[in-house]
């Protein structure tokens, strides 16, 4: 290696007659093509490592969706301007779910929001990393899974850390309270956006259950909202009390400071409808459908779905049936039977008592849910009484709540899409043109990924969601 002589004038200096060898030179050439001096690399190797944090793991998200969740980035190095540290993703498990290309990162402090556009149903774990000052870098792996394209993407929403929802309750300000079946947790959303409940609350201490509801109804009356368990034996005919529950929760402030308190609870509202029924011939067959081994959902079975407090009614609440139809045939008809002292039965514990049936032609369909506003006009979502996979039809009517008029169905609802129809959020002004409607889908058991395994058994809660959509329901 040849030496070169420098002759800097500098009598105590680095360079003062001295020998450098050409690497020193080339270190120096280097740094000053860098732009960068003596004291910039002392500075250099100060940087600490970046570090690097995930708001969640696991993200879900689907093709073509519209305002799908996001996740938090949060970035930091020491001895650094975070504004100068660089955050993208730098590898994907599977490019055909979500390339690299489809993550974007906005934001330039130490706090970043990263999203996905999803290319394709399935997984893949994304390797987000954060490049700091010093080239130094760090990294951590987003698990994400995207659900295949639906319908009217645009009006469409998914709410996540449950697959099941099974009835909503608007609590104004934008947000809904949604129940789900298969736990009796109840989750606060923002009803216009995608993403994770803002609270959650889980009464079944109060209650003093410790297996699931089976929530499928509810009703909003003043500051109370009643929640009515399914009513009717599990999926193997077998009988579970805590199914045969009803409670209340009161309610105090409205969107995202909205909060729950319970109130109270009934667990024999299904024993006072068989007890109904027997002393009037047995015409649903109550006592039939809920004995030994009779699975809830059949034609002739017994589950309830819906519940809506009768038109100007504080104390009379209508519960409408999955099943049976009435009668139990093909093309039969859709049941309500009023509870005409709710609010005693699960305030007091008084026994319920009924009034004059109401059997409603909605083309052979049953209720899944019903919904009223303070006009008392109503909507009704209906449905098949099968356990299926859901590609029978569903339909969207109205009605006047009065027992004398039929429904007029407003609309088919799409079935070619996971899910089944589970809740209508609330009833717009029905006089209105180009009135809309949010209703919500259960995909417990809906094939989301692609992997043949049901949502509701998803290992990852952020995995599960259920699907929201609006819909134009008036011409």
């Amino acid at each position: 290696m040849q030496d070169y002589v420098f002759s800097s004038g500098v009598s105590n200096g680095v360079f003062s007659s001295g020998r450098r060898t050409v690497a020193v030179a080339g270190t120096c050439l280097a740094l000053a093509a860098l732009g960068l001096g003596i004291n910039d690399q002392a500075h250099a190797a100060s940087y600490g490592t970046p570090t690097i944090s995930l708001s969640a793991t696991y993200l879900s998200g689907a093709v073509g969706a519209v305002g799908d969740p996001t996740v938090q980035v949060t970035v930091a190095q020491s001895g650094a301007n975070v504004g100068a540290l660089t955050v993208a993703a730098s590898k994907s498990s599977k490019t055909s779910v979500a390339p690299t290309s489809a993550v974007t990162v906005t934001g330039t402090g130490a706090t970043r929001q990263l999203a996905v556009a999803a290319a394709a149903q399935g997984y893949t774990d994304l390797t987000v990393k954060v490049t700091g000052l010093g080239g130094r870098t760090a990294t951590k792996t987003l698990h994400y899974a995207s659900s295949a394209s639906v319908q009217q993407p645009a009006d469409t929403r998914y709410f996540t850390g449950s697959s099941d929802a099974s009835a909503a309750v608007d609590v104004g300000g934008g947000y809904i309270v949604v129940a789900d079946d298969e736990s009796n947790v109840l989750r606060l959303y923002d009803r216009s956006a995608s993403g994770a409940p803002v609270k959650t609350w889980d009464f079944s201490d109060d209650i003093d259950v410790s297996k699931e509801i089976d929530i499928e109804g509810a009703a909003h009356v003043g500051d109370t909202i009643y929640w009515t368990g399914s009513l009717g034996n599990n999926k193997d005919g077998e009988y579970k009390a805590p199914r045969n529950t009803v409670f209340t929760t009161k309610v105090t402030g409205s969107g995202a400071n909205t909060a729950l308190s319970y109130g109270s609870s009934y667990g024999k509202l299904r024993d006072d409808l068989v007890a109904w029924d027997k002393a009037n011939g047995n015409r649903y067959g109550f006592a039939a459908g809920t004995a030994d081994g009779q699975v809830p959902k059949q034609i002739d079975g017994f589950n309830v779905e819906g519940l809506e407090f009768a038109p100007g009614s504080t104390s009379t609440a209508y519960l409408g049936f999955r099943a049976p139809l009435a009668p139990a045939v093909e093309g039969g008809k859709a049941l309500l039977v009023p509870v005409t002292n709710i609010d005693k039965v699960v305030a007091n514990g008084t026994a319920a008592t009924f009034g004059t049936p109401i059997e409603l032609n909605l083309g052979g369909l049953s209720v899944r849910d019903i919904r009223k506003n303070a006009a008392n006009q109503y909507l009704i979502v209906a449905g098949s009484w099968a356990a299926d996979d859901n590609s029978d039809p569903y339909a969207l009517y109205s009605w006047t709540g009065n027992p004398t008029d039929q429904p007029v169905k407003l609309r088919d609802l799409p079935t070619s899409d996971p899910g089944a129809w589970e809740a209508v959020v609330d009833v717009p002004d029905l006089t209105t043109p180009g009135a809309r409607a949010q209703l919500i889908t259960d995909d417990g058991a809906a094939d989301l990924y692609g992997d043949d395994t049901e949502a509701k058994d998803l290992s990852h809660e952020e995995w599960k969601k259920s699907r929201s959509t609006w819909f134009t329901i008036t011409g």
